[in-house]
């Protein structure tokens, strides 16, 4: 199974380097591309559950460590919930 890393620029401009198990996160996101933080959040956690189940139906368990990166985007993100303008962006694919 293919994993890639994603890089992501938030809005204090810090970038974070992202793991996903699998190559679905270019079907939610394109390098370059802002996205409004709950847009960001709702396909982040789509595409990194779907990256999990991927795993589990190859190995027979889920993925730790996309549930583990969800998380942790989960915590940075929430130091901008209450800036209705927050924007992510999404920087580039790592294969």
């Amino acid at each position: 199974m293919p994993a890639m890393h994603f890089r992501v620029r938030w809005p204090d401009q810090t970038e974070t380097r992202c793991y996903s198990p699998s190559l679905v996160i270019k079907d939610y996101f394109a390098p370059g591309t802002c996205y409004p933080l709950a847009e960001f959040m709702a396909s982040v956690r789509e595409a990194l559950h779907i990256a999990s189940e991927r795993v589990r139906a190859k190995y027979g368990f889920a993925c730790s460590a996309a549930m583990d990166q969800l998380a942790d985007i989960e915590q940075r993100a929430a130091r901008w919930a209450t800036q209705p303008d927050a924007q992510i962006e999404v920087l580039a694919f790592d294969e």
